[in-house]
């Protein structure tokens, strides 16, 4: 099959999961034997048109815009314009794939204007990252999620919560949405000569155990309440830990709440952190803690999976699927601090207990979350919708 995917982030331009989803499923749709085109955006010195692990990578220009909403407005308008081409130009295709809200207008033209199926893979929703919708900037994120959802043929998401959101949000039926997980490359996380122990002592005292979040520093994935289990995991621990917060943003709240707490010694906050710097970083410390107040996946915890890392996360949203509770993680109550002093003391005062959880992660990543299954199942869900139009009127 021939398939047009749009997706508004894709390497080297890296916002947040959708990039690297985006980057490794499709080269192994290509594997087994589909042509696929995508459309995304600009980036630097990135080239317009290249041909990226078999997939054909398309990066369009957006005009100068005044605000976030008017990019996205701009966008669409680009990825619309140079789909159409392409399709009359390249094609014909036989659907087209869409990677949430901000790509659906120029889907949703593309779909009508060359009549083709169109798949909807939902990452996340304004709904659930709010808990619902109140402010005028939230209603109209919605209404184009909601339009995505209604327009296309089958939505795909990544966890049955994130199913069962749908059907909260938008009242989805069911029977529309295909479950199919998120993976990773664990080959990605090299194993690195280095030295370890001087770049250990960039974070921590040669005795301290070091407990890490990465990722963004949005009240949503709940890193406050890693501070307020913190003075907890410390007495425990005689005060011989150490607690590294690791990603751009703003981290002015949370370096005063560790203050006030008086824990200011017991964090270092980094900043951004290069891959290659945070794949030698997981070799050296000792647990991964996420304690997301909303999360439709958690990428996160494979990653930390890869790296050989004990996890420990809150039991929202598709975490609880994800990391199985005292096998290859632990899942604490979410938005409690108490609970996840508590998941983060078994894994430090068990260092046994937490080489065991660590290798059944790494046997359950080839299981479930490798990505030439990920591609077989999306394949399936292509078959299917490919059918469903040959034997349909428009």
């Amino acid at each position: 099959m021939k398939i047009l995917v749009l997706a508004w982030e894709y390497p080297p331009r890296i916002v947040g999961g959708i990039a690297r989803h985006v980057a490794e499923l499709y080269p192994e749709l290509v594997a087994q034997g589909h042509e696929i085109h995508l459309i995304t955006v600009e980036f630097g010195a990135a080239p317009h048109y290249e041909v990226v692990d078999g997939v054909k990578v398309h990066r369009v220009p957006v005009a100068y815009s005044h605000d976030f909403f008017h990019w996205v407005v701009n966008m669409n308008e680009s990825m619309g314009n140079h789909g159409g081409k392409l399709m009359l130009e390249d094609g014909p295709f036989d659907l087209i794939h869409a990677h949430d809200w901000l790509v659906a207008d120029a889907a949703i033209a593309l779909k009508h204007s060359f009549k083709l199926p169109l798949i909807a893979t939902i990452h996340a929703t304004e709904y659930g990252r709010y808990n619902g919708i109140r402010t005028d900037t939230q209603h109209y994120i919605n209404s184009k999620e909601e339009r995505l959802v209604y327009e296309a043929w089958r939505l795909i998401v990544c966890s049955h919560y994130m199913r069962d959101e749908l059907g909260r949000a938008f009242h989805c039926p069911w029977e529309k949405v295909d479950v199919i997980y998120n993976g990773i490359r664990p080959e990605k996380k090299k194993h690195q000569d280095f030295d370890r122990w001087a770049f250990r002592r960039r974070f921590a005292e040669d005795h301290e155990k070091i407990v890490y979040y990465v990722g963004r520093m949005a009240y949503e994935k709940g890193v406050h309440q890693i501070v307020n289990a913190a003075a907890k995991v410390a007495w425990e621990m005689g005060g011989q830990v150490k607690f590294v917060i690791i990603g751009g943003g703003n981290t002015d709240s949370l370096k005063r709440q560790a203050g006030s707490l008086g824990l200011w010694d017991k964090f270092y906050f980094t900043g951004f952190m290069s891959d290659q710097d945070l794949d030698r970083f997981q070799t050296i410390a000792d647990c991964a803690v996420f304690p997301s107040l909303y999360e439709p996946f958690g990428i996160v915890a494979l990653e930390s999976f890869a790296a050989h890392v004990p996890v420990v996360v809150s039991d929202t949203g598709g975490f609880p699927e994800v990391v199985q509770h005292t096998k290859t993680g632990i899942v604490t109550w979410t938005n409690n601090a108490d609970s996840l002093a508590w998941g983060i003391l078994e894994v430090l005062k068990n260092p046994g207990y937490a080489q065991w959880l660590t290798d059944n992660a790494a046997e359950d990543l080839e299981r479930r979350f490798k990505w030439s299954k990920i591609a077989q199942q999306t394949e399936t869900v292509y078959a299917r919708v490919a059918y469903e139009r040959a034997t349909s009127n428009w």
